[in-house]
C-alpha cells in the first residue's frame, strides 16, 4: 500500500492506494469514522460494476448502507441532484454523526462533497474514486461544487474528506475514452511540476505501455497535488498552478452544453492555448507548445478547437476574476508553472488570435 497524508491540522486525513482496497473498504473508513448509517452516492454505470462489491465491505461492520445512483456525466452535478441527495439522506434518517461515501469519477465526487458539506452544516465523507481523473486529481484536496446555466462549479465549497481510497483495479473497467480524458489532469502535472513525469508518458505509446506504472503515476500526482493543497487550501496562491489548462477547457465544456468535450479534452486543448499564448509572449521556452501536442495526441487527445462566437461571456464568469483580471497559469518550461495576473481583455483578444 502507497499512503500520503494531507495534513491540514484537524482536518489532515489520508490517501490510500492499493489494488483491490475497494473489496476491504470498510477496515479503513471504521477507523477515521463511526457512523451507524453510510449513504453512498454513485452513478449507474459504477453501480453496475460496483454496488455488490462495496455492499459487502461496508455489511461487514454492520452499517446501515443505502446507495443513490444518478445518470453518469456533467448533467447530474445540478443542484436538482443535491436536491434528491437531501431527501434520500432525510427519508433514511441519517445524522450529522452518518457517513457519506462518493463513489465515482469526478462528477460524483464534486457534487456528493457539495451535498456531504451542506447537509446538517456538515457530515463526514470519503471519497473513493473509480476514474483515472478522479483518483489523480478531484478527490483530492476538498474542492466541491455544482453547475448552473451560467457555468462550470460556480456554486460550491471548500470541504475536506475524511479519507480517500483509491483501488487501481478500477481502471481496469474503464473505457479508453474515459481513461485517456484522466490522462490529460496527469500530463498536467508533468506540465507545471513534474518534469520527470512529462518525460516518463513520452515515452509511452498509449495506454498498454502504462499499466505496469499505473500505481506510481497515481501515487506522483496526488503527492503534487497534496503539496499544493497543503501550501494554499483554498486556492489563492500557489494552488492555483492545478488549473493550468482549465480557464478555456471550462470554457470549452460550458460552451458544447457539457457534451461535445470531456472535463480532459477541455483541459488539453486549454494547455495547448496558454502555451501558445505564453511563446507568443516569451514567457514559455519555445518548442513548449510541441512537446504538450504531441505527448496529447499519443494519448488520444484534442489539441485544437473552433469555438462559436460568445465563447467570452463564458471566461467572464470564471472563478479566477476579480475586478476584471484574472489569473491565468501559464509555463516557464515543462515543469514549471506561474500564475500569470491580466487583464481579462487581453486574454481573451490573444485567444481570439490564437484560435483564429
Amino acid at each position: 500500500m502507497k499512503t500520503l497524508q494531507v495534513m491540514l491540522a484537524e482536518r489532515s486525513y489520508d490517501i490510500l492506494i492499493q489494488t483491490g482496497i475497494l473489496k476491504v473498504c470498510g477496515e479503513y473508513i471504521k477507523k477515521v469514522c463511526k457512523p451507524e448509517k453510510i449513504l453512498v452516492v454513485t452513478d449507474t454505470t459504477v453501480e453496475s460494476l460496483y454496488k455488490e462489491t462495496i455492499l459487502a465491505a461496508l455489511s461487514k461492520e454492520n452499517w446501515e448502507v443505502k446507495v443513490v445512483s444518478f445518470s453518469p456525466g456533467e448533467g447530474s452535478k445540478t443542484l436538482d441532484s443535491v436536491s434528491v441527495l437531501y431527501r434520500e439522506a432525510f427519508s433514511f434518517g441519517m445524522t450529522r454523526t452518518d457517513l457519506v461515501v462518493a463513489l465515482g469519477g469526478g462528477v460524483i465526487g464534486d457534487l456528493t462533497g457539495f451535498f456531504a458539506a451542506t447537509l446538517f452544516r456538515g457530515v463526514s465523507f470519503v471519497q473513493i474514486p473509480t476514474t483515472l481523473l478522479a483518483q489523480v486529481d478531484s478527490s483530492v484536496g476538498g474542492k466541491t461544487g455544482v453547475n448552473v446555466p451560467e457555468g462550470k462549479n460556480l456554486v460550491g465549497s471548500f470541504y475536506q474528506p475524511k479519507l480517500v481510497l483509491i483501488d487501481p483495479d478500477t481502471l481496469k473497467t474503464l473505457p479508453d475514452r474515459d481513461f485517456y480524458d484522466g490522462m490529460a489532469e496527469v500530463i498536467k502535472y508533468g506540465c507545471i511540476c513534474k518534469k520527470d513525469l512529462f518525460e516518463q508518458l513520452s515515452l509511452c505509446r498509449g495506454r498498454d505501455e502504462l499499466t505496469d506504472d499505473l500505481t506510481e503515476i497515481l501515487y506522483h500526482c496526488c503527492d503534487a497535488k497534496r503539496k499544493l493543497v497543503e501550501e494554499d487550501e483554498l486556492d489563492t496562491g500557489s494552488r492555483m498552478l492545478l488549473n493550468f489548462g482549465h480557464t478555456m477547457g471550462h470554457v470549452i465544456e460550458k460552451t458544447f452544453g457539457f457534451e461535445g468535450y470531456t472535463h480532459g479534452q477541455g483541459v488539453a486543448i486549454g494547455m495547448m492555448l496558454a502555451a501558445k499564448f505564453g511563446e507568443m509572449n516569451g514567457m514559455t521556452v519555445g518548442g513548449t507548445t510541441e512537446r504538450i501536442e504531441k505527448i496529447l495526441k499519443q494519448y488520444q487527445l484534442p489539441t485544437k478547437v473552433d469555438l462559436p462566437d460568445q465563447w467570452e461571456d463564458t471566461l467572464l464568469l470564471d472563478k479566477k476574476m476579480q475586478h476584471g483580471r484574472i489569473n491565468f497559469i501559464m509555463l516557464k518550461n515543462i515543469g514549471t508553472a506561474v500564475v500569470q495576473s491580466m487583464e481579462t481583455n487581453e486574454l481573451i483578444l490573444a485567444m481570439k488570435k490564437i484560435m483564429k
